[in-house]
């Protein structure tokens, strides 16, 4: 009787598969109808540095990473296939892949969203056109971006530029990779395609004039669509199920959805390899003063765009991998809480870890990270301390920025991604920002939200009120520092970015 009840229970049960694509690693995670996760399983992949500030990532090891997790995650979850109502897919963005449709082969190594070697081309686009591109796209001309990474292809690869004449070529962010090796279609969703600096925010579709600008014909870039709610991006079909992929999202935008962030108004913060803060701006085009990014949100079925002004942060939880793969002070980047709690404070140091240049607020591309204040008391403790304390500075000078542009006071910021494991982190975090910290139950935000959006899709889920309610907060962080304290460390991180700015030639 009791085996029976058992079984019952697990046919009607609802559930969702998201796959997280990040910068270092694939996850894929199965969610019940309670936001519990009921299986996962994660592989990193090779970082691929052909040369200085050069960074590239293998696609069909991605591919095979996707397929391999999704299945552990199945099996991990004691689920069938066919208990699985939606799919949906989160990424790293910007990072962009050259592949033949015909045959799903790669032209060339994804070019990842760290990587400078299309500075040179920014530089030679901004004196004619940074305005055009901030006002149609809401970017800033940046090697970040796409559109520079894809026009560096075209320039730069003869098999590329031959499959363009002869249109056998796909230019796609991550997303569209997967969906294509999933289901074969040529898509992505509104809010990776606004992070390409080729899609025009008020159309929600490729401009012309900028992929013309860029030497990107649109024919070789996927369809653009909805979120979630709409056509959907195809099916997978697995021993003989056939399971809708039906919300897609960046990672950023999918957390912000994952931390119940709906409205306007709201915010939140993700700490990963880089640090993200959006501020839901509702259905508003808002552009910055202050170097911040306005980009979409999402977008579910015919309802309006939902837009944000985002601020980017290239290296934070990268410098922790810094320190254990660099500098090999630690041996996993869970130990560096343990280290810098050694000492009370940085020692008199301050590391910038410009590794990748500077995003928001400064967007220096030829900025380098630098260590300053080194004494022959400095320690490996103070390093780290001076690491962490680096993360929170460079959220803060988001902050600062977007309290400017939207007039808001953000007593309040959510938190997600696996660095606010650290409490150290939060607590330098709350002192420095001067707000409070909330984190909810559930930190893998980007990958709840992908199920959110898929979940809405299939029938899972009803409405986002009904969503807010499946991941509460768990901890909470105040300020405790006086404001004296604070502006004196903020003062002397400023003076340190200054020396950290301009450096490569």
């Amino acid at each position: 009787m009791f085996l029976n009840f058992l079984r019952v229970n697990i046919i009607v049960m609802k559930a969702i598969l998201a796959i997280d694509q990040g910068t270092t690693s694939t996850r894929s995670i199965i969610f019940d109808e309670n936001s519990n996760v009921l299986g996962a399983s994660q592989i990193e992949h090779r970082q691929i540095f052909p040369k200085e500030a050069w960074v590239e990532h293998d696609p069909l090891e991605i591919k095979q990473n996707v397929f391999k997790t999704m299945k552990e995650a199945v099996a991990n979850a004691g689920i069938s296939w066919d208990q699985i109502h939606g799919i949906g897919i989160t990424n790293q963005r910007e990072t962009v892949v050259a592949w033949n449709p015909e045959n799903g082969i790669p032209y060339h190594n994804a070019i990842v969203w760290q990587c400078r070697r299309s500075a040179d081309i920014v530089d030679a686009l901004k004196p004619d056109y940074k305005e055009l591109f901030h006002r149609k796209t809401g970017l800033i001309l940046d090697a970040y971006f796409s559109g520079t990474k894809i026009k560096w292809m075209t320039e730069n690869n003869e098999k590329i530029k031959d499959a363009v004449i002869n249109r056998k070529i796909i230019f796609g962010t991550i997303d569209s990779w997967v969906i294509y090796n999933l289901t074969g279609e040529l898509k992505t969703d509104v809010s990776n395609a606004s992070r390409t600096l080729l899609m025009d925010l008020t159309t929600n579709d490729w401009s012309e004039d900028l992929a013309d600008i860029l030497g990107v014909p649109v024919d070789t870039l996927p369809e653009i669509i909805p979120s979630g709610l709409g056509e959907g991006f195809g099916e997978f079909k697995i021993q003989g199920t056939s399971i809708p992929v039906n919300g897609v999202a960046g990672d950023q935008q999918a957390a912000l959805f994952g931390q119940g962030s709906y409205y306007a108004g709201e915010n939140k913060c993700t700490y990963g390899t880089g640090n993200f803060a959006l501020l839901n701006t509702g259905n508003d085009i808002k552009y910055s003063s202050n170097g911040l990014l306005t980009t979409v949100a999402w977008k579910l079925g015919n309802e309006p765009t939902k837009y944000a002004l985002e601020g980017s942060v290239f290296i934070t939880g990268a410098a922790v991998q810094w320190l254990r793969d660099g500098l090999k002070i630690i041996s996993s980047s869970s130990e560096v809480e343990d280290l810098a709690s050694k000492v009370d404070n940085n020692g008199g140091i301050i590391i910038v870890p410009a590794f990748a240049g500077l995003g928001a607020p400064y967007w220096d591309q030829k900025a380098r990270g630098i260590i300053i204040g080194i004494t022959r008391g400095t320690t490996d403790a103070h390093i780290a301390r001076a690491v962490l304390e680096s993360i929170a500075h460079q959220t803060t000078d988001l902050y600062e920025v977007m309290r400017q542009d939207a007039g808001l006071s953000f007593d309040n910021i959510k938190v997600d991604g696996g660095a606010t494991k650290n409490k150290l982190l939060l607590q330098i975090q709350a002192d420095l920002v001067d707000a409070t910290i909330i984190r909810p139950k559930n930190i893998e935000t980007t990958a709840l939200g992908a199920a959110f959006l898929s979940g809405l899709s299939s029938g899972v889920w009803s409405n986002l009120n009904e969503l807010k309610d499946l991941n509460p907060p768990e901890m909470t962080f105040w300020p405790k520092i006086d404001e004296e304290e604070r502006i004196k460390q903020r003062n002397k991180w400023k003076k340190a970015v200054k020396r950290s700015m301009g450096w490569e030639d």
